[in-house]
């Protein structure tokens, strides 16, 4: 029997006239990378701090560790670790004595898995935290989730900032604590982040849950483009009306066109002709996104 560690129910957050979140569903699963995808504003931060009681809900209820978040947060917040969109802190800390804080708030921490944690994110702990760029700010956050070792990890776009080096590390990290049987709830406008890390996906989009699915299965939801080539001229005609198929561009004896759904329609249309050439690309998660999302933009990130 699967053991959920994160589940809501209709979670909704206003803020007076603007919208935060409508209506969420969620279920995490126990030892499971959860991803949360959607754009800047699309509600990925108001989940997350509705999970954790840092803003309380408008209406419906957030479980956490079957825990409501609004019964008992200081019970949820011992087994979680958490990292938020902008990691601050003292400014006249150094990042050893920032880790050292949040580790004596814990009741202590391994100091040999501390230290693999900060050689393996390049980590120099003796600077104050007002001297550390963005990423390594990150990086300290990082460590000051990992540290320890905690059942559930909450990341909101934690990978802000970071050198692509830092980044593996980071993935790596994310895997370690899926093969120890930990739960990642990972927050992130980044497709080729979470097509590495996650088992499952929601996309989220202004407010509203538009998918919850395995990583996989959402290229399902993305158009193909289909690319065909004929010896005599090109039929447009023939292919303008079929189901799913739009954008067609027409260009000497090739013909380009988007086909949402299945492709058989297409495939039967094009065996009437004489065909020299049919390319169908497999959509990418990042196509796949666009697809949800029309046009708005989207920060890819290469794999």
């Amino acid at each position: 029997m699967t053991t959920s560690v994160i589940r809501t129910e209709r979670l909704t957050k206003s803020y007076g006239e603007h919208r935060g979140i409508v209506d969420v569903d969620l279920e995490v699963h126990e030892g499971e990378v959860f991803g949360f995808l959607g754009p800047n504003g699309a509600g990925k931060t108001t989940t997350i701090r509705t999970l954790l009681d840092l803003i309380r809900p408008t209406s419906g209820k957030a479980f956490v560790f079957d825990i409501e978040s609004t019964v008992d947060p200081v019970a949820i917040h011992r087994r979680v670790g958490y990292i938020p969109g902008e990691f601050t802190l003292y400014d006249r800390l150094t990042g050893g004595q920032t880790m050292d804080y949040f580790a004596n708030l814990r009741g202590g921490v391994d100091p040999a898995y501390r230290a693999t944690l900060v050689e393996r994110l390049d980590i120099d702990p003796s600077r104050r935290f007002k001297e550390y760029s963005k990423g390594n700010k990150q990086k300290i956050g990082l460590v000051v989730a990992l540290q320890h070792r905690p059942e559930l990890l909450i990341l909101d776009e934690p990978t802000s900032g970071l050198d692509p080096l830092v980044q593996q590390s980071f993935y790596t990290l994310v895997r370690e604590a899926r093969e120890e049987g930990r739960t990642v709830f990972l927050s992130s406008h980044i497709l080729s982040e979470v097509e590495r890390t996650c088992d499952r996906v929601a996309i989220i989009r202004d407010g509203v849950l538009v998918k919850v699915d395995k990583t996989d299965a959402l290229r399902d939801l993305a158009h193909h483009q289909v690319e065909l080539r004929f010896a005599d001229g090109v039929p447009t005609d023939a292919f303008a009306s079929l189901p799913g198929v739009s954008d067609l561009v027409a260009d000497d004896h090739t013909l380009r066109m988007r086909v949402a759904g299945p492709i058989t329609p297409v495939v039967q249309a094009a065996a009437r002709y004489e065909l020299l050439d049919f390319v169908s690309r497999e959509p990418s998660l990042e196509e796949t996104f666009l697809a949800q999302y029309g046009q708005e933009a989207v920060e890819v990130r290469p794999s």
